[in-house]
């Protein structure tokens, strides 16, 4: 008998693959410039929520969040030589709320609490790429926060345990990768129509 959820996982893993590939690809051509502080949040805290899952159960639903971590860690190593060099101060405010929630989950002993703190984390770390973006939305890949959504709500139907615990984040990073997605959009379409060689 076929096990779907190895199916779905395996998808998830490649669509993971191809969504940061072409981001990485976009930063040495020149086309996407990264926020440092945003892939440092969604690093570590993906790394947390990996080994939250998979202590859980979670199966092999969590080979995309771990993949996610790893891929997200070198994006942040290359945005430091590669990205955005115009730091705010709500960018360094997004840093250190997102910090000190760290602190707030090591004292967190509940795994639900946990993975419930590492989730705002994540989606706090959207901040500074949102902030860059309103004004440059060009220099973000688009396709990586569509592929996003979608590796997410495969990695959904990959799970083996559905416990709050195991399914809040992919079901919030869906929602926030679309989400983003949208933005990006919508202020494209609104350049365009003050740019319309663009």
């Amino acid at each position: 008998m076929i096990d779907y959820k190895l199916i779905f996982a395996g998808i998830a893993l490649l669509v993971t693959i191809i969504q940061y590939g072409t981001y990485i690809i976009d930063i040495f051509h020149g086309k996407t410039r990264p926020h440092a502080f945003s892939w440092f949040v969604w690093g570590l805290p993906c790394g947390i929520v990996f080994a939250a899952q998979f202590l859980d159960g979670g199966g092999a639903g969590t080979w995309t969040t771990a993949m996610t971590a790893v891929l997200c860690t070198v994006i942040f190593v290359l945005s430091l030589f590669y990205g955005e060099k115009k730091i705010t101060k709500l960018d360094w405010a997004s840093l250190f709320v997102a910090l000190f929630s760290i602190i707030l989950w090591v004292l967190v002993k509940d795994p639900l609490g946990s993975v419930i703190l590492i989730t705002i984390i994540d989606v706090l770390g959207f901040a500074p790429t949102v902030r860059k973006s309103i004004q440059k939305p060009y220099e973000e890949t688009l396709n990586t926060y569509v592929t996003g959504g979608l590796k997410w709500m495969l990695a959904l139907f990959a799970l083996s345990n559905f416990s709050l615990t195991v399914w809040i984040y992919p079901v919030a990073m869906l929602i926030a990768n679309w989400g983003f997605a949208g933005m990006l959009l919508v202020r494209r379409i609104s350049l365009a129509k003050f740019v319309p060689n663009r």
